[in-house]
């Protein structure tokens, strides 16, 4: 289907390039300009596939010609998208935990060996594990906060356990109990924040089940999340602590 554009404009000060097209249909946005051939600058790009051509357009031209209008409808994620985030960070990847279970956890082996009053025999060649502790291995940061109930759900004991595996795989893990995550004000949302410019939030059904997530890249709605990161790592405690103090009150 031939695409419908509009000239939105030029930097050049005439009709060449560089300059900006807009597609009246799909609202994407179309940039030619100078070709980026300096081999030095081209490497420091990050994800530039093999059919992608970088080029090069002066700040102005997307201030002045760039679309001016937010988003109103949010953009999701099904949950084989979400998952290729975390192929895809480069430097860090944080978790906010405030669901009370999760489908996933307890449909494996290891949350029967809990329940059952056994030690767990985590998996240390999972998908997950292979992906995190390569991640963790290359120099990037992988944490989450997980918050707890008083007294914590089965689902909550189970992690407190799995946060063993967790650490294994060189992600760090704390715990803070709801109301004292109340107390500080953190949304009820569980969410995913990748390099500190993209953020997911993640969907659920009724019976914890992933269903999606909402991508969020919009600079000031993802500094929030990274405010609410940096106030649940502030007050959050080490899993080994908190674990201490969850069998003191048990």
């Amino acid at each position: 289907m031939t695409r419908r554009l509009r000239f939105n404009g030029t930097g050049s000060g005439g009709g060449s390039c560089p300059a900006i097209h807009e597609d009246l249909d799909t609202g994407e946005i179309i940039v030619h300009g100078p070709r980026l051939t300096d081999p030095d600058a081209i490497a420091q790009l990050q994800h530039l596939d093999e059919d992608e051509i970088p080029v090069v357009v002066p700040r102005n031209t997307i201030i002045d010609f760039g679309p001016k209008n937010r988003d109103t409808e949010p953009r999701m994620l099904d949950p084989e998208a979400f998952a290729r985030l975390f192929e895809n960070f480069r430097h860090s990847a944080w978790h906010l935990e405030m669901r009370k279970g999760y489908a996933v956890d307890r449909a494996t082996d290891t949350y029967a060996q809990f329940v059952r009053g056994e030690v767990p025999a985590w998996d240390m060649d999972s998908p997950w594990a292979r992906t995190i502790s390569a991640k963790t291995r290359d120099g990037a940061y992988v944490g989450r906060v997980r918050i707890v109930d008083n007294p914590p759900t089965e689902g909550q004991l189970y992690l407190l356990a799995h946060a063993e595996h967790n650490a294994a795989l060189g992600e760090e893990v704390r715990n803070m109990w709801r109301e004292d995550a109340e107390r500080v004000h953190l949304p009820d949302e569980d969410f995913w924040i990748f390099d500190s410019h993209i953020v997911a939030l993640c969907l659920w059904d009724d019976e914890d089940n992933l269903t999606g997530a909402e991508l969020i890249t919009e600079p000031a709605r993802v500094n929030q999340y990274n405010r609410l990161r940096d106030v649940a790592m502030h007050y959050a405690v080490p899993y080994e602590g908190f674990k201490a103090l969850a069998d003191a009150r048990g």
